[in-house]
């Protein structure tokens, strides 16, 4: 069994919208194949949008720059659900792989699933409120990107000729 086989086997058993996501038929070849109405990817929609609101609410009211911010439970529940959604995003990609989907959404969700602990650290380490307001931002950006690859309709791929 490859590895990529049997860590699908193991994700989708912690959430039912994996199992779901992972028992989609394989893509055409060259058709685009939009995900957006997938439960696992309207969950990592969902989640993404609702993190985006609180990073967003921490912008505006300076929260992240009050003492002990990072030690106290909002921040750690924060924490706890945006490393849930880099993991999520890993298993997304794995899942799009595993269907042979060759399009960018599988590298991006990735990509995002990387990124979301480096912005997360960069958040926490920021030395200024300025810098932090960067990093606030940055990881604001992040979530959205996040809802909007998975959600703007795919293209056809120019070389391919199939219609959109």
């Amino acid at each position: 069994m490859s590895c990529g086989i049997a860590l699908s086997l193991a994700l989708m058993m912690g959430d039912p919208n994996v199992a779901m996501a992972a028992a989609q038929p394989p893509a055409v070849v060259g058709a685009p194949v939009s995900v957006a109405s997938e439960p696992l990817f309207v969950d990592i929609v969902t989640r993404s949008t609702g993190l985006k609101a609180v990073v967003d609410a921490w912008k505006a009211d300076g929260a992240a720059d009050a003492s002990g911010f990072f030690a106290g439970a909002d921040y750690a529940a924060f924490k706890t659900r945006a490393q849930a959604l880099s993991t999520t995003d890993m298993q997304a990609h794995l899942i799009l792989k595993e269907r042979g989907t060759d399009g960018d959404l599988k590298c991006i969700l990735r990509g995002i699933s990387e990124d979301i602990p480096k912005k997360l650290e960069a958040v926490e380490t920021a030395a200024t409120p300025a810098a932090r307001a960067v990093a606030l931002e940055e990881l604001s950006y992040l979530l959205n990107d996040n809802v909007e690859v998975i959600t703007t309709p795919p293209q056809p791929d120019a070389q391919s000729g199939v219609p959109g």
